[in-house]
């Protein structure tokens, strides 16, 4: 791998020419050579297995993205290749037996992958990192992925509660019992309730709305459709996750 200072199509460029990808990360662009394999290569049954593995997991980052970009602290790229490094083998572990069924012929929505990593996590309760923040302990899945997630700081009485499913919205109780909602302007002292609204955060800490974000694989292989992943012999797969946005 060679960092780049000056490439023909720019200083911030990805893609490939000649077998040479470009990639940029944290704003320099880097160059390695293309792998080249053949094309029997990804049509072995164990090779369609981690294909159909790998997208299943894009679909489960895909759905919690918001709550993902909030409770996982990015050391290098964005908080969902964090995400991934933590958690793969925990989820390949869950995912192999749907995995099967998807490589023989069956389709697979996101509630059977979400079901089958919540079964997994059950039985594994310390296998998943939902929550890897600095500064707070950190949290693993133990079954369905929760409502709420709380981190609890490492030194201090300082609490941050993450609303899941809304828009990543923040609450964090401080020690004297005040409150502060993420991107809120109030802190309201005493009970813990905040009355202000905020991107169409109503006074109970609940957030309507929020755009749409994706991860991708890019490396090759097939993205998934949002709601179900449908079998497609052959198709190039693996690699490290993308996450548009999570840099800006």
């Amino acid at each position: 791998m060679a960092q780049i200072k000056q490439v023909g199509i720019g200083r911030k460029s990805s893609g490939t020419i000649d077998g040479i990808t470009y990639y940029t990360v944290n704003g320099k662009t880097f160059a390695r050579s293309t792998p080249t394999m053949p094309a029997s290569v990804y049509n072995t049954t164990e090779a369609r297995t981690r294909q159909a593995i790998f997208k299943m997991v894009q679909m489960h980052m895909k759905h919690h993205l918001r709550t993902i970009r909030q409770t996982i602290t990015n050391k290098t790229g964005s908080p969902s290749n964090r995400y991934f490094s933590l958690n793969y083998k925990a989820l390949s572990q869950a995912l192999q037996p749907l995995a099967e069924l998807y490589v023989n012929g069956q389709d697979v929505t996101i509630t059977d992958v979400e079901q089958a990593i919540s079964d997994y996590a059950a039985e594994h309760p310390t296998s998943i990192k939902i929550a890897s923040k600095s500064s707070y302990q950190d949290v693993y899945l133990t079954g369905p992925w929760p409502d709420t997630i709380t981190l609890n700081a490492l030194a201090g009485d300082r609490t941050v509660i993450i609303i899941v499913a809304e828009n990543g919205t923040q609450t964090t109780i401080n020690a004297d019992g005040t409150t502060v909602v993420s991107g809120s302007t109030s802190q309201v002292s005493g009970n813990g309730s905040n009355s202000s609204t905020d991107s169409g955060q109503t006074g109970g800490g609940s957030n309507t709305g929020g755009g749409g974000t994706n991860t991708g694989d890019n490396t090759g292989g097939t993205n998934p459709e949002p709601g179900t992943v449908n079998p497609e012999p052959g198709n190039g797969g693996g690699g490290n996750t993308g996450d548009n946005g999570d840099e800006g």
